[in-house]
């Protein structure tokens, strides 16, 4: 029977966020639930899987020093304890950022390699928005993306980086390999979703590629814009058994998306915060505040979009979520009233709300604020599911505006019958690229270099 480890590391770091993620910003996953995050039989295959852990955690503001560090030694000393092994399968992110390490999934991988010896087999998922560079090419055998965006295929991806080891291990003198092509472009999520033109298409073509023999997976990796990196580059990126046959195809998809660059646009309505306010009519809406959005990596305390309605005397909105941990403390200790925003180095206004009711469910403190209902929350997240709300005793029918901190919107949120606009609001994934520092990024990348 083959041996493999399972397990990896998983966030997105805006380098422009002062919040910095520590190990109390992850979870751990291992044991049997690490092996049913793959949906993959690996005993039918004759393959014994061994859980190492996954580190995983909401995008945010760059990984602290000691925790990689901390991170890395527990893993390698779990693979070294695991061996001897025939193959490791690694669920990554790809966009991690750590001060003063140019490639922090580049020295993981290589250590893992180091540590596993030349004739193992690594297989990787990863995210499309993540970045990829030569070191991680060169240790890894094989090589699986997220085709979507908003992300449904996760399970999938996970599927296809097992199917490939599996494949693999049982035929040795089939050894794959990586090819790649970075691609000089660096856009948004919101500008490169799959629900719409122009890489709707463009994912949906990666699938005819795999229909070579020679050819096992291929992948479009957008990239990730909100960090400031040297490694920060779209690509494409390809698993087969032949150099030049992948390299080709790697190319021709790499091509494919510099061809629609000055297509890339966002995929909903977009406007200023002031005018998305005007622009919202009487119909149920949703707005998203695009630049706290903590799945991107922003800080996700920011009340901006708070105060404007209040400044507008606006009524009838719920605003899910505000992180404000100190706020939320407070309420639950029979406080009257709470200043909130910005209070974990977001920026932003600072608002002094005395709520006319509060109630607690989930970690979070619902306040009712003059008909504005605020979902303040104990830890950063999101809300992005219809069970989000659910489960906070909330009927999102009983508001004309939902708020959000969001770019695009999640497929929940997506198909209910409301207006969506998204405001290009302020923080650390603010979507106006124009506004970001530029000093490590590779020159020419467009659209920060047209």
């Amino acid at each position: 029977m083959k041996r493999i480890a399972i397990g990896g590391l998983h966030t997105e770091c805006s380098s422009y966020s002062p919040l910095e993620q520590t190990l109390n910003d992850f979870t751990r996953l291992s044991g049997l639930a690490l092996i049913d995050a793959v949906p993959f039989d690996f005993a039918s295959e004759g393959i014994e899987a061994i859980p190492l852990f996954q580190d995983r955690a909401v995008p945010g503001g760059p990984v602290a020093t000691a925790t990689f560090a901390k991170q890395r030694t527990d893993f390698m000393d779990a693979l070294r304890a695991a061996g001897p092994l025939d193959g490791v399968l690694l669920l990554m992110h790809g966009a991690m950022f750590v001060p003063g390490l140019d490639d922090p999934e580049g020295a993981f991988i290589t250590e893992v390699r180091d540590i596993v010896g030349p004739e193992a087999l690594i297989s990787a998922s990863f995210d499309l928005h993540g970045q990829v560079t030569q070191k991680i090419v060169d240790a890894l055998d094989m090589f699986a993306a997220y085709r979507t965006a908003p992300h449904i295929d996760v399970p999938q991806t996970h599927e296809r980086a097992a199917k490939m080891l599996a494949r693999a291990l049982h035929t040795p003198l089939e050894r794959p390999m990586v090819c790649w092509t970075p691609i000089p472009i660096l856009a948004p999520g919101e500008m490169t979703s799959t629900f719409v033109a122009p890489c709707d298409a463009l994912y949906a073509a990666l699938p005819n590629h795999d229909a070579s023999p020679q050819i096992w997976d291929s992948n479009l990796m957008i990239g990730y814009v909100w960090a400031d990196s040297p490694r920060a580059t779209a690509s494409a990126v390809v698993t087969t058994t032949d150099t030049e046959a992948g390299q080709a195809v790697s190319d021709r998809i790499a091509q494919s998306y510099h061809t629609v660059r000055d297509e890339l646009v966002f995929d909903m309505p977009t406007a200023s915060l002031s005018d998305a306010l005007s622009q919202l009519g009487d119909s149920p809406a949703i707005l998203a505040d695009s630049g706290d959005n903590p799945t991107a990596g922003g800080v996700g305390d920011r009340a901006d979009v708070l105060s404007a309605f209040a400044q507008g005397g606006k009524s009838s909105a719920l605003f899910a979520g505000i992180a404000d941990p100190a706020a939320y403390d407070a309420l639950l200790n029979g406080a009257s009233s709470v200043d909130i925003g910005g209070s974990l180095g977001g920026g932003g206004p600072r608002l002094t709300i005395t709520p006319d009711t509060c109630r607690f469910a989930n970690d979070c403190a619902i306040l009712d604020w003059g008909g504005l209902v605020v979902v303040l929350t104990k830890r950063r997240r999101p809300f992005h599911n219809l069970t989000d709300f659910y489960a906070l005793d909330l009927n999102l029918d009983s508001f004309q505006t939902l708020v959000v901190k969001s770019g695009y919107l999640s497929p929940d949120l997506r198909d209910l019958p409301r207006q969506q606009m998204m405001a290009l609001t302020e923080g650390a994934v603010c979507q106006d690229l124009s506004q970001l520092a530029n000093e490590h990024r590779p020159a020419g990348t467009w659209p920060f270099t047209a």
